[in-house]
């Protein structure tokens, strides 16, 4: 090979541990050499050509992310990344809009349960957050979390949907917002129950 690895590294490493073809060849890396990488042992090719270095486990929350600017993590992994509840995900919670094609990303991913949302309310609560390797991802807010939860109940662990609307109501409600977010969705009235009964104590 005619560059070094640091080089490789220095560059994948510009690009938070993820480098696209398009991106590795702006550097002044051709196919060849990335084949050579690959072959080597030095590169891993993570799926829709993003590229890691093999000695270094790629943030498997940011992978995805790059799959679909779409994407957002919602529900339980959405509450572990925002610290609320303890339960590192074994299986990633997605939300995408309604008619989105993530057929690749389920194939690719077999840790990954997609919900579907109508497209007027994929944007509700939507933000970023910084996940345990630092990289900034797609990521519901609080309220849209406890929300979801609430809709999807009879989907949901119950031991995380007990934790996380204790822990919400009691400690981190925002009145105003989730109560505009449960009409938005259509279960204000489950809302305003849980808020009332939990902060009546």
């Amino acid at each position: 090979m005619d560059y070094s690895v640091d080089e490789l590294r220095a560059v994948i490493e510009t690009n938070n541990g993820i480098a696209s073809l398009e991106q590795l060849k702006k550097a002044g890396f051709n196919r060849m050499m990335i084949y050579a990488g690959l072959t080597n042992g030095i590169l891993n090719k993570e799926a829709h050509g993003n590229y890691s270095m093999a000695d270094q486990q790629p943030d498997e929350y940011r992978v995805i992310q790059c799959r679909s600017d779409k994407v957002v993590f919602s529900h339980a992994t959405a509450l572990f990344l925002h610290g609320i509840s303890d339960r590192v995900p074994h299986v990633l919670d997605i939300t995408v809009p309604q008619g989105d094609n993530v057929s690749r990303i389920k194939r690719d991913y077999d840790n990954t349960r997609f919900h579907y949302c109508k497209k007027d309310l994929w944007q509700l609560g939507l933000t970023q957050i910084i996940t345990p390797q630092g990289f900034k991802v797609n990521v519901y807010d609080l309220e849209r979390c406890i929300c979801d939860l609430i809709r999807d109940k009879k989907n949901v662990d119950n031991q995380i949907f007990v934790q996380a609307i204790r822990e919400y109501f009691i400690h981190h409600c925002h009145s105003r917002k989730i109560i505009k977010y449960s009409r938005a969705m259509n279960i204000e009235d489950k809302v305003r129950t849980y808020m009332e009964v939990l902060q009546a104590g």
